[in-house]
């Protein structure tokens, strides 16, 4: 896709992606080859142009879904997830505004994650931290709307199964520290423990990937268009998620890990949301809404280590 510049509209509720890339949700996620990941160091941490962390992701499968689980987490099936970068902590307000000028989040801080963030917001600021950096826009403006060319080398919004695939880290009980909802207090701010707000990321503690927040704080947007029965059609080899026939008549967009209004069981790794792209009709606060990015994996020698 030639690159180009996009003049999207906030809240247009018209909006529609072009899915290419993995989706769905694991429930026993491992790497490609087992044996190798746990005799190697933990993934790469690598330090944006712009000063943001991100974890390299080792390619992997995962069982996605859940027989035990709600409908539209049936049923369980194995897919592919390629290697991919993923931002170590939630998009804070700090890097948000940076690039976009919006202060419009309810709990201000610097480095609290930036909320009131739609997911056109969000796609925006994808593009407009690919452009800063000299990389590739994934997200244009085409006559069905918003398209995601996941060809382009810039940042997008992650895809179900990568968001999930990096928040297990390798694990498969409910939450990435195991089964307990107890322990998720240690881990995640959610209903029980966050005092009705925010707080500044990278204070409770990582998966073993390194990675900060992937339960609660803020639910994260992801890249697809939401179908409860997508499961059932998945193809096994990165699914590109529901196009053509499989595409729901409800334009709605996943939302995955929970925030800090979500119960514990809302912030299980294979718990699914969805929400419209704009803010009209919306079904969540828009105070708990933000997301975090993810991006092609380039050659190791091209991005430098933290």
């Amino acid at each position: 896709m030639e690159r180009m510049r996009m003049s999207l509209w906030v809240g247009d509720a018209r909006c529609r992606l072009i899915l290419l890339a993995p989706l769905l949700a694991c429930m026993a996620c491992k790497p490609v080859d087992r044996s190798k990941q746990e005799k190697s160091p933990p993934p790469e941490i690598v330090t944006t142009e712009g000063g943001i962390e991100m974890v390299r992701i080792p390619a992997g499968t995962c069982t996605m879904g859940s027989d035990d689980g709600p409908d539209d987490q049936r049923p369980a099936h194995e897919v592919t997830v390629a290697e991919f970068l993923i931002d170590r902590y939630e998009t804070t307000q700090e890097h948000y505004i940076r690039l976009t000028a919006d202060t419009g989040s309810k709990f201000k801080g610097p480095q609290r994650p930036a909320e009131m963030v739609s997911w056109v917001k969000a796609a925006l600021y994808c593009n407009a931290r690919s452009e800063a950096e000299g990389l590739t826009p994934c997200y244009s403006e085409g006559d069905d709307g918003i398209l995601c060319d996941l060809r382009a080398d810039g940042y997008r919004l992650p895809t179900e199964a990568e968001w999930e695939y990096a928040c297990r880290a390798g694990g498969d009980g409910a939450y990435f520290f195991g089964d307990d909802p107890n322990a998720l207090k240690e881990h995640a701010w959610f209903k029980e423990n966050a005092a009705k707000e925010t707080h500044p990321v990278g204070e409770k503690k990582p998966n073993a990937w390194g990675l900060y927040d992937m339960h609660g704080n803020v639910a994260e947007w992801c890249n697809d268009l939401y179908a409860a029965g997508y499961y059932e059609v998945s193809p096994e080899d990165n699914p590109p998620g529901p196009e053509g026939e499989d595409r729901p008549a409800e334009e709605k967009y996943v939302l995955r890990g929970g925030s800090w209004a979500s119960s514990a069981e809302s912030c299980e790794t294979a718990s699914r949301a969805a929400d419209t792209p704009g803010f009209a009709d919306a079904c969540f606060p828009r105070e708990t809404l933000g997301f975090r990015c993810v991006r092609k994996a380039p050659p190791k020698e091209a991005e430098g280590k933290e």
